[in-house]
């Protein structure tokens, strides 16, 4: 069998499938970003998954696209991880998230972007990924993702700047207490995905003015930042967006695209499936 996964830092989502394609089935585990998690807690989410337990010595080849796999450094580290656990696996190949949302959603020139529990974005020239930017994580960049709606939703909250309607719903849905948000933020692991863990709530409100508000915000500062190296290739190619967040924007920054003269193109929520037509197509 072939395993296949798009791996963010809160979800992974994994296909796995026969050479004829003929055979298949999804799980989803926890995420899976080498450069938050130790070896240990990787092995504990690989393992916690009984549906992917059961297959890993079936497996004989894995491709992993995710979160914090930029580098050869925590590449390398996860493809050891993951050769632990598919045992017999003879070809594992780790590569980082934007190469897996080119392959997702195109094979022409285009600009794509990330919009998950992080942000990111390239352009691809129809043979080769473009990178402008260092990924600096959720403290610096991440623009528009999930943790920084998440980091403005609180800062909204605690600055008393939430219309009373909002203040009462968010409050009967998220423990909010002071001291176990900054126990969350400042003394447990992945306080990215935990700010990510608010972003919902933003998302489900979005008709209201406060939040429509929040969101213009978030998308200007990605559009303004992110976007700004790549003006040339987007006044002649689609920009493409992979990503829950981008997903359930999209008709917001579908109208914010084109009032400055951009093509939106593609907005897949999950690409694990146009991930599975990629391998079946070069197979």
């Amino acid at each position: 069998m072939i395993a296949i996964a798009d791996g963010g830092s809160t979800k992974c989502d994994w296909i796995l499938f026969d050479q004829s394609g003929s055979s298949r089935f999804k799980v989803r585990t926890r995420g899976l970003n080498p450069s938050m998690l130790k070896r240990s807690e990787i092995e504990r989410r690989l393992y916690e998954s009984l549906d992917l337990s059961d297959f890993r010595r079936l497996v004989t080849e894995v491709y992993f696209y995710g979160a914090g796999c930029g580098t050869p450094k925590f590449a390398g580290f996860l493809e050891k991880n993951l050769g632990s656990f598919f045992e017999n696996a003879t070809r594992i190949r780790v590569s980082e998230d934007l190469i897996g949302a080119v392959h997702s959603c195109t094979s022409e020139p285009g600009v794509i972007a990330i919009l998950g529990t992080g942000s990111n974005c390239c352009y691809f020239d129809g043979r080769e990924i473009k990178v402008r930017m260092p990924s600096l994580g959720y403290t610096l960049m991440d623009d528009a993702s999930g943790n920084h709606l998440g980091k403005l939703l609180l800062r909204a909250y605690y600055f008393k700047q939430l219309p009373a309607d909002l203040e009462g719903l968010f409050e009967a849905n998220y423990k909010v207490k002071p001291a176990k948000v900054k126990k969350n933020l400042y003394k447990k692991d992945y306080p990215n995905a935990y700010l990510a863990s608010f972003a919902p709530f933003v998302l489900e409100n979005q008709g209201h003015p406060f939040m429509q508000a929040l969101l213009d915000e978030a998308l200007n500062s990605f559009i303004a930042t992110h976007l700004s190296f790549y003006k040339k290739e987007l006044k002649q190619y689609p920009i493409h967006f992979v990503g829950s967040i981008a997903y359930h924007c999209r008709e917001r920054l579908s109208a914010m695209l084109e009032e400055r003269g951009m093509m939106p193109g593609k907005f897949i929520r999950r690409p694990i499936d146009g991930l599975l037509e990629y391998h079946m197509d070069h197979m």
